[in-house]
Order: structure tokens, then sequence, then C-alpha cells
């Protein structure tokens, strides 16, 4: 029996370091989903969100040391939330989710928590009035 985590069974700290990056590589080129983002550099964004993936999946808990709880919707409500928000998020996540190199069901796990994490953080459904 293994005691390795996921995080440790798909690369760790280098995979998840490419996935963030290639995420908001494709949030910054979206205006609209970027509109989300008030910090003048993504840098600490990615931070932030590489840091809570890898606690996440098991590995280090930097995020829980720095921030405490992930507590994801608190943390999302200062910002509208939408449906379309959503599935800008997921098309730029699971674009950068194919650049990695995992096994069918590191795969299928890793886009099944971030697709069902991007439907619970919706906390508007009013389309018509973006961030």
């Amino acid at each position: 029996m293994s005691n390795k985590t996921f995080y440790d069974e798909v690369g760790g700290h280098e995979t998840f370091e490419a996935l963030v990056r290639e995420f908001y590589r494709g949030v910054s080129e979206d205006e609209a989903l970027r509109a989300l983002y008030p910090e003048e550099d993504l840098g600490p964004a990615e931070r932030r969100l590489r840091m809570f993936l890898e606690q996440y999946w098991g590995g280090p808990t930097t995020y829980s040391q720095e921030r405490g709880h992930p507590r994801l919707r608190m943390r999302h409500m200062p910002f509208t939330v939408t449906p379309d928000m959503r599935d800008r998020w997921l098309l730029h996540m699971m674009n950068a989710v194919d650049t990695l190199d995992l096994s069918e069901a590191h795969d299928g796990a890793l886009r099944d928590y971030l697709t069902r994490a991007a439907y619970m953080l919706v906390n508007t459904m009013d389309d018509s009035n973006p961030a």
C-alpha cells in the first residue's frame, strides 16, 4: 500500500506550478475574467491558487499556514461569480489540464474536482452585471 498522495503521484510542485501558470496565461488574455482579479499583477493570485491546490491534493500546507482555512465560498463572495465567469474559468482551467501529462485516472479526478468547485463558487445567476 502506497503512502503517496495525489500530489506526489502527479509530479508534485512542478505539476501544480505548470497547471496554474498555464491557467493564468489564459486568464490574462480573457478580458472579462481578468476583470475579476483586482491586483495589477496576477502573480499573487497565481501563488494563492497553486498553494491551495497543492494543499488540497496532499502537498505542503503552506496555504493554511499563511492564509488560514481556505473558506472558498467566503473568499469568493466579494466577487460576482456568474455562470459565464464559471464557464470562462473552467475553459482556461481545462485547457491548462490538457497541457499536463496525467494518467487517465488522475486527469479525471482533477477535472471532476475543478468542475465541482467552479459550480459551487457561482454566487449570482445574473450574467448581465459582470464585476
